[in-house]
């Protein structure tokens, strides 16, 4: 086989990964490999959550890109200016072309905070999603004497849907902790019909939203924010009074996407087939992880469990052969509720999360709060930098859904793709 070229767009956790594994696959006479990002910041998101608690230093969160590449890739420090499928090149803000046989779009999903009325990062309103916002929400939290406590989620989809679930637990915790719960209030919006987008989770949940007395506002479509007034409303005309905001903006895909012609859609994902992660506008195309339009849950899990078959999946393109429709929509996700415990839940496109435990049998318990959850995504950081970035494969844990240790209950299942 000639020397191919292939070209990865983003140094996230999918690019780092999937540059790393392909980069294990192929000698370097037989593959190029490029990988193209604006910094050189890899941010270790999961951590953002804790920020505002004090539970997390900023500076821990982040490590150079460079630094978590194989040797032999080579790493561009540069933004995208957009992509030509036409002549299978990327064109580069600082004039550069990178030709490519293979194209991986792995840009993740960016903030829109601008497509909200009002919704301007002040005193009062604030978001933990970025590191730089999460620090400021810190400080503002340490000023925090009691008053209504807000977390609105703008719209959907969203990078880590249970984040904002799992903010308004921690925020229950710490208030309690300093002895301001009774002085204050807590409430989620959500632009859904329930707190989770998965019935059976968003029943247990709202269950330990009403323990933990906070209170949920449903189908509550955020349409402006009036910070100066410190009013939330909603496009039917439904306020929200709030003395401090936590918002989490409408989340689009990387800028590049959207002038690329073809690309991408509307919001700017590259649009792929659910299975084999191939793009729907050319066959030597694949996105993957928050990148795509791929109807399930953003979320670092997820692009883990999708980037060992899109690797896969590039070699077989390489060899002329068929992509493998092996992703099932396989996430999981670790979901903090306070008081050093946290439940875990795992599901795909067509089941739900159910109870059992995880990967098999014998492991951590699933939709029930526990301390053993809690250690586990404590224990997910350390995890991350030196065997999911690395590329390395983790014993019992692959891309499908493991059946075994679950509980399926009658009706569990979605039935389609398509619910995130």
């Amino acid at each position: 086989m000639a020397r191919k070229r292939i070209v990865i767009l983003g140094g996230g956790t999918g690019g780092t990964m999937t540059a790393n594994r392909l980069r294990r696959r192929f000698d370097s006479d037989e593959a190029e490999i490029h990988v193209v990002d604006r910094d050189d910041r890899h941010l270790y998101q999961p951590g953002l959550l804790f920020v505002p608690f004090g539970l997390a230093k900023p500076e821990k969160l982040v490590r150079s890109r460079r630094a978590q590449l194989r040797r032999g890739i080579a790493f561009h420090e540069c933004e995208v200016a957009s992509v030509s499928l036409e002549q299978d090149e990327v064109l580069l803000a600082d004039g550069t072309k990178l030709p490519y046989d293979v194209l991986v779009v792995a840009s993740g999903a960016v903030l829109q905070p601008e497509e909200t009325d009002g919704l301007v990062w002040a005193e009062n309103v604030h978001t933990f999603y970025e590191l730089e916002r999460a620090v400021a929400l810190r400080d503002a939290l340490e000023h925090f004497q009691g008053g209504r406590l807000v977390v609105d989620i703008v719209d959907m989809p969203i990078k880590c849907p249970v984040a904002p679930l799992e903010f308004v637990f921690l925020a229950d915790w710490w208030l309690r902790e300093r002895g301001l719960r009774d002085k204050s209030e807590l409430v989620l919006a959500t632009p859904l019909d329930g707190c989770f987008t998965k019935p059976i989770a968003s029943k247990h949940l709202t269950y330990l939203l009403e323990q933990k007395r906070i209170r949920l506002e449903v189908e509550f479509a955020a349409g402006e924010v009036d910070g100066a007034g410190s009013r939330l409303v909603s496009y039917d005309g439904r306020e929200i009074p709030f003395d401090l905001l936590v918002a989490i903006p409408l989340h689009g895909g990387a800028p590049y996407v959207t002038r690329s012609p073809g690309l991408g859609d509307a919001l700017g994902f590259v649009p792929v087939d659910p299975h084999t992660l191939q793009s729907k506008a050319k066959p030597n195309v694949f996105a993957f992880g928050d990148a795509s339009d791929l109807p399930t849950s953003k979320a670092g899990s997820a692009a883990h469990f999708q980037g060992e078959l899109l690797v896969e999946n590039v070699i077989r393109f390489l060899d002329g052969s068929e992509p493998e429709s092996g992703y099932d929509g396989h996430v999981n996700c670790f979901l903090e509720t306070g008081y050093g415990k946290a439940l875990l839940i795992d599901f795909n496109y067509e089941l739900e999360p159910v109870p059992g435990h995880y990967p098999a049998r014998i492991g951590l318990p699933l939709l029930r709060e526990s301390r053993l959850d809690h250690l586990g995504k404590l224990g997910f950081q350390p995890l991350y930098w030196h065997a999911l970035l690395p590329g390395r494969n983790i014993p019992g844990i692959g891309t499908t859904m493991p059946l075994a240790g679950k509980k399926i209950p009658a009706g569990a299942a979605a039935g389609k793709v398509g619910a995130r």
